[in-house]
C-alpha cells in the first residue's frame, strides 16, 4: 500500500481532523473547494463524484486543510448516499469548529440523467 492510500484508509475523523485556533478576531469568510470527492452508491456500488464547496466564518477555530482533504478522500471506499455524505461532512465541520456561519454545497456529477446538488446553510437551519 502506498503512503497516500495508508493515510486515507487510516484517517480517523475523531483523532485526525486537526483544527487550529483562529488568531484573527475580525469577521472573514473562508472558502474551500474540493473538486475530487468520490463515494460509492450504497445501492449499486457505482462511484459517485462531486465537487464539495465549503464556506465558513470562523469563530474560535479553523480547519487544517490537509486534514480536511484527507477526510474528504476517506469517503472513496465508503458506500454512502449523496444526502448522507453531504450531511455528515457538514456536521463534522460544524461540530469540530463551531463556526459563526457554515455553508456546504455538494454538487454531484450527473449519473443516469440525474444531477443532484445538496446545500446546507447554517443561516437557513431552524434551531430546535
Amino acid at each position: 500500500m502506498k503512503y497516500g492510500e495508508k493515510e486515507i484508509r487510516e484517517f480517523d475523523v475523531e483523532k485526525d481532523m486537526e483544527i487550529w485556533p483562529n488568531e484573527n478576531k475580525k469577521e472573514y469568510l473562508i472558502k474551500v473547494t474540493l473538486p475530487e470527492f468520490m463515494a460509492l452508491c450504497p445501492r449499486s456500488g457505482y462511484p459517485d463524484f462531486a465537487t464539495i464547496y465549503i464556506e465558513y466564518t470562523p469563530d474560535e477555530y479553523v480547519v487544517e486543510l490537509k486534514a480536511l482533504k484527507l477526510y474528504i478522500n476517506s469517503f472513496m471506499g465508503r458506500y454512502i448516499s449523496h444526502e448522507n455524505s453531504a450531511n455528515e461532512i457538514y456536521d463534522v465541520i460544524y461540530n469540530k469548529i463551531k463556526p459563526k456561519y457554515l455553508k456546504l454545497t455538494a454538487d454531484f456529477k450527473p449519473r443516469g440523467n440525474v444531477h443532484t446538488v445538496i446545500e446546507i446553510d447554517s443561516s437557513k437551519i431552524t434551531k430546535e
